[in-house]
């Protein structure tokens, strides 16, 4: 630990320190609004810790208190953290080996590659990937546990408006990727699923079938690689 803070300058510590102050503020909506939603406590905290991946959480609460089965629920989850295939691939040299895999595996999330992708060397990166990742473990169950215990005690939470959270927050997950168009193409193609399947289908099920045709459009419209240029042949004179 003291090697790690060696080796990271003060512009990255600040950095993940806000990130883990946004993470706790998250959390702790996100235990609330599960135990609002009827769940009991223990769930979103077994979930913290077994997933540790806010995204895939939100939407397994979501899908079940609407009702969904839990098979679905899960499905959905894994399709929303089907994102961690392609970071496992970014950053090989940084969670380490042997039983340290296991848990540098575990730590794997948005905010801990890209702190590891920022950093100029193969050193920093994995300490940054380290510190970011573990903070982010200790900060997110920490604060669901919190909200939990919010949800549980305060009368009608619903009147601060944690009712309204779980789509709040997921808008504004969602809202920085729009900003480039394949992303809005695949996220509009997704609504438009969802939003024609929903009266026929069970609750959940158009997530997933939404989550598909994301997949789908976001793969089909990945422009070709371009082909390479053919060599210039010299005129005959």
């Amino acid at each position: 630990m003291r090697s790690i803070w060696r080796t990271l300058d003060r512009g990255v510590l600040t950095g993940i320190a806000a990130i883990c102050l946004a993470v706790a503020m998250i959390g702790i909506s996100y235990g609330a609004t599960a135990v609002t939603a009827g769940l009991p406590a223990w769930l979103p905290i077994l979930l913290s810790l077994a997933v540790v991946a806010g995204r895939s959480e939100f939407v397994f609460i979501g899908i079940v208190t609407a009702g969904g089965g839990l098979i679905t629920a899960v499905l959905a989850g894994l399709l929303v953290n089907a994102r961690h295939l392609p970071y496992g691939l970014s950053v090989p040299d940084v969670v380490g080996t042997g039983w340290r895999r296991l848990v540098g595996t575990q730590i794997m999330n948005d905010e801990s590659v890209a702190m590891a992708l920022a950093q100029p060397d193969r050193g920093r990166r994995r300490a940054a990937y380290w510190l970011c990742g573990l903070s982010v473990l200790a900060a997110w169950p920490l604060s669901a546990a919190i909200g939990a215990l919010l949800g549980s005690i305060v009368p009608g939470p619903n009147a601060f408006g944690l009712d309204a959270v779980f789509p709040a927050v997921l808008i504004t997950l969602v809202i920085p990727a729009l900003s480039d168009s394949q992303t809005r193409i695949a996220a509009l193609a997704g609504a438009a699923v969802a939003a024609v399947t929903t009266p026929f289908l069970g609750a959940g099920l158009p997530v997933l079938l939404a989550l598909t045709a994301v997949l789908l459009v976001a793969r089909r419209a990945d422009p070709e690689p371009a082909a390479a240029p053919e060599p210039a042949t010299a005129e005959p004179a």
